[in-house]
């Protein structure tokens, strides 16, 4: 028997159920249980502390027993926010019938959403390849992954379901290497090293994530590609998905993204309209093929030449950017 109710706004519904059988996957229950679920969005709401057994966190993985109650806190539905094709220009860096790279620009936002109707990667891509909306919901276009909006770099992008589903599955189980160019203000040190810390959202400011002792598990690892007089060049690889997870992770460090006014300093004249974090490369095996692909992006001409003002204080050659 499922009980439901309506929680709070802001929350979305909530499922609960007294397990039936014995020895069987979480997630294979959720599934089962919780009518228009998919076995996938059910582990990441196991993921995320969103599924529950007696009140308590489990792995998809985790083999229920009969009689315990399982909790699932489904999210809220979004709104709906009309989505029309406008014929943005894209930097398209691979495409093939399955899937397509592309460099976002910093300033664009991925989905469109209240208040970002327009100018969204989202309208880009329906226009550059309609069918793409077949690909999952309209105003997700095949969309796998998300950069913040002036982070900018490589995105890869399905065009089919089994594409789709293919990729989120590979960043859900971590096969994603994920690699990131940082400026950050002071000298890292130790230069090179790995921060596991736990990223939830402000209590405080709900628009900011925080390292929080009982937040989502989080880790980053980094290292120095070169020192300037008062900055950091790093090469940063994330290897969880967390919100912000970079530019928390660094400042929490105590080496804030040089431009980001969230995180850091609102007061920094190298960079006024951005941050310095760009995606620089995503590697993955291709879902269609099983072939490694690895899709790169270069340093934007904004990051460039910050680099170049700081490079005559900096120590060596410095790293290849482009």
């Amino acid at each position: 028997m499922s009980d439901s109710e309506t929680p709070p706004d802001g929350e979305g519904k909530v499922v609960s159920f007294l397990v039936e059988e014995d020895d069987k996957r979480l997630d294979k229950v959720i599934r089962d249980r919780v009518p228009g679920l998919s076995r996938t969005q059910g582990q990441q709401l196991i993921e995320d502390g969103k599924a529950t057994v007696d009140g308590r966190e489990r792995k998809s993985a985790y083999r229920v027993e009969s009689g315990e109650r399982v909790t699932v806190t489904l999210p809220p539905p979004e709104p709906e926010v009309p989505v029309r094709p406008q014929a943005i220009p894209l930097d398209i860096i691979y495409e093939d019938e399955h899937l397509l790279g592309v460099n976002k620009p910093a300033g664009m936002v991925v989905h469109p959403a209240p208040g970002h109707p327009d100018g969204t990667l989202v309208n880009a891509l329906l226009a550059h390849y309609p069918p793409i909306d077949r690909a999952g919901r309209r105003a997700r276009a095949g969309i796998v992954h998300r950069l913040d909006k002036e982070t900018s770099g490589v995105l890869v992008v399905a065009k089919k379901p089994d594409i789709l589903r293919a990729l989120q599955e590979q960043f859900r189980s971590r096969e994603v290497e994920k690699t990131y160019l940082a400026l950050v203000q002071h000298h890292v040190d130790p230069p090179e090293g790995i921060i596991e810390v736990p990223i939830g959202r402000d209590l405080q400011d709900r628009q900011r994530m925080t390292a929080l002792a009982d937040g989502k598990y989080a880790r980053t690892r980094y290292c120095a590609l070169q020192f300037f007089g008062s900055h950091t060049l790093l090469e940063v690889h994330p290897y969880t998905g967390r919100t912000h997870q970079v530019r928390v992770h660094l400042a929490w460090l105590g080496y804030p993204v040089v431009g980001d006014p969230v995180y850091g300093s609102r007061q920094q004249p190298l960079l006024k309209t951005r941050h310095f974090l760009h995606a620089r490369r995503l590697s993955f095996a291709h879902p269609a093929t099983g072939e490694a692909l690895v899709l790169e992006a270069p340093l934007p001409p904004e990051l460039r030449d910050v680099l170049e003002q700081l490079r005559p204080a900096g120590r060596g050659a410095g790293p290849r950017t482009t």
